[in-house]
């Protein structure tokens, strides 16, 4: 199933270096024992070189395959765009209704580069990293929102988006957690509904039938639905392992790794907001 939703579309190693979605249908490697084909993204070419039955994965003999050290650094090089345009729009743009057009406005913007990168059959630096540097300003603004209302708010959810991550990668590693395509049809199912039920909340609190956020209001309800969110960006982050891991294992070219330095910041961003988020409820309640 391919989503247009850069959020839930993860890009996989797919024939067409395209956003291959979950795609669980059997494919042509599926017969041979390639656990790769197995993947919920789609069919990986690569598993097909070099890969026989029952042996173990491996890369071919080529410098030009993408591994962990080139993922670490695109991620690197994308978060830390991320968090350069924060620093300056928190610097820069003190709060205030021009601040909040102007966050608005890189917002959308950053939505507009995800979802061209999206649809693209091959990774473009620039426009992942025009990506991070918008985000990065959406992201400064509102941070320096909430931590003038609630001070300390957005290094608590930094710390928060820390814990989680590390959280995941360790249930991850320790095999707590299976990628399959079962597990990612019904995580991604359940991602759409929330996504879904937040759009119409959205529309409800906008023409006023709903008061007070609705399902986003600060109370015990938004802290529910925050904590909802947030599983939701760890089984993101689930997804994210599985593609580096396979995309390394089989071969992926090089140029993959912005891909999944892409994926890693867009979930790292929605875990982000929403702990965000999250401390400001509690600390509400306080």
């Amino acid at each position: 199933m391919r989503s247009s939703n850069p959020v839930f579309s993860r890009r996989g190693f797919s024939r067409d270096n395209g956003y291959a979605g979950f795609n669980t249908a059997p494919q042509a490697g599926y017969a041979q024992g390639n656990p790769y084909a197995q993947n919920p993204y789609a069919q990986n070419p690569y598993a097909q070189q070099g890969v026989q039955h029952g042996a173990p994965p491996q890369a071919p003999a080529t410098t030009d395959r993408m591994t962990m050290d080139d993922v670490v650094m695109r991620s690197a090089l994308t978060l830390g765009t991320v968090a350069v345009g924060a620093v300056l729009a928190w610097v820069l743009l003190p709060v205030s209704a021009t601040s909040y057009a102007l966050a608005f406005g890189a917002a959308i913007i950053a939505m507009v580069l995800a979802l061209v990168q999206s649809f693209k059959r091959t990774p473009v630096p620039a426009l992942i990293l025009g990506y991070a540097a918008f985000e990065g300003v959406f992201l400064g603004v509102i941070s320096e929102m909430y931590n003038s209302r609630w001070s300390g708010a957005p290094f608590q959810a930094v710390l928060g988006t820390m814990a989680v991550s590390a959280a995941t990668l360790l249930v991850y590693k320790a095999g707590w957690v299976r990628v399959t395509a079962r597990y990612a049809r019904i995580g991604t199912a359940i991602a759409i509904a929330f996504v879904l039920v937040m759009a119409v909340n959205l529309l409800l609190v906008a023409f006023g039938v709903a008061e007070n956020g609705g399902l986003r209001s600060f109370g015990p309800l938004g802290a529910i639905v925050g904590i909802i969110a947030i599983v939701l960006g760890a089984f993101f982050l689930t997804l994210d392992f599985k593609q580096i891991e396979d995309g390394i294992a089989y071969g992926a070219p090089r140029k993959e790794s912005w891909l999944a330095a892409f994926g890693l910041t867009m979930t790292l961003v929605w875990i982000y907001v929403e702990m965000l988020r999250l401390v400001a409820i509690f600390s509400s309640n306080d």
